[in-house]
């Protein structure tokens, strides 16, 4: 028998009386036992979802009893934390650029690094009064709900390839109040976008190289596979990107993409080999790795 399952028997087998505070302990022992990072502030986010109780409630009220429904709920989103299952996932939000994300296995989870693309954009934003913008693979809607909400004249355009994913962000959209400027819909990339010109299209496509996939933690992996691979090279995206945007962008108009940590020459080579780009140039996020590359459309191009 696994030292977990042991480990919770012994919790179920305990009297039907439990604080929060030693349900916290108990919870810190199983994810200490099983390697899981950040074991304490885990524990403390699966127990503040199980009691929808703020943090401070836990650390004011410690000594309150939990009921045992609520013990052995709080044991089984434990157990779904070690068996893979991302945090957010099991809470169901996650924070992007101080704002609240509902996310769900259909999308991918909002991640830090992101958050120098969406601030690059604001940045470049700046040159047009009435910045319009497409943003690609919306996923979860992070990048065109943080551009919605701190961009005042922004019109943006969203789009992915799934409905349920869109469902997924016109809800982000409602909750963080920006539904108004945004336009969703389903489209494959370009496919459904028509007639339309943009000042600026940003977007952080699928960029990992399909073999490495399998490599990556569990809970990456379980998260949405078609959200992570980009192909044999992990380029598939950008090439699809770098040969239309040219189409969809105004003059003066810059494209602004994600990239993975080791692809920065790889990609500039994308859009060098297009003949359209010019002023490229990258932004290296908060581990000093090469996260975004920018590129700005070079008159009558199109």
């Amino acid at each position: 028998m696994r030292k977990l399952d042991i480990e919770v028997k012994y919790i179920q087998k305990q009297e039907a009386s439990m604080t929060i505070k030693q349900a916290l302990t108990q919870a810190v022992i199983m994810l200490k036992n099983e390697n899981i990072e950040a074991p304490k502030n885990k524990a403390r986010m699966l127990l503040e979802h199980t009691l929808k109780k703020s943090k401070e409630y836990l650390i004011i009220y410690d000594t309150q009893e939990i009921t045992q429904i609520e013990r052995e709920q709080y044991i089984k989103n434990v157990k779904r934390l070690i068996n893979g299952e991302p945090l957010q996932y099991i809470i169901g939000h996650q924070e992007f650029m101080k704002l609240n994300f509902f996310v769900t296995k259909d999308v991918l989870i909002p991640r830090q690094d992101t958050e120098i693309l969406v601030e690059e954009t604001i940045n470049i934003s700046k040159n047009f009064e009435e910045p319009k913008i497409l943003d690609l693979c919306t996923g979860s809607g992070a990048i065109a709900v943080s551009l919605a909400k701190y961009l005042e004249n922004a019109s943006i355009v969203a789009t992915d390839i799934n409905q349920k994913v869109i469902d997924i962000a016109i809800k982000n959209a409602s909750f963080n109040g920006v539904r108004d400027k945004i336009e969703f819909f389903v489209s494959n990339l370009f496919n459904k976008i028509k007639d339309q010109k943009f000042d600026i299209i940003v977007s952080n496509p699928p960029y990992i190289e399909t073999a490495t996939i399998k490599k990556l933690s569990k809970e990456v992996q379980n998260e949405p596979i078609s959200a992570l691979d980009g192909g044999s090279d992990g380029l598939d995206f950008y090439r699809k990107i770098a040969e239309k945007a040219p189409d969809y962008l105004n003059d003066n108009g810059f494209l602004c993409l994600e990239i993975g940590y080791n692809q920065k020459l790889s990609v500039k080579q994308i859009l060098e080999k297009q003949n359209k780009y010019i002023d490229i140039y990258s932004k290296k996020d908060l581990c000093e790795n090469d996260r975004v590359i920018i590129a700005k459309i070079a008159k009558n191009c199109q």
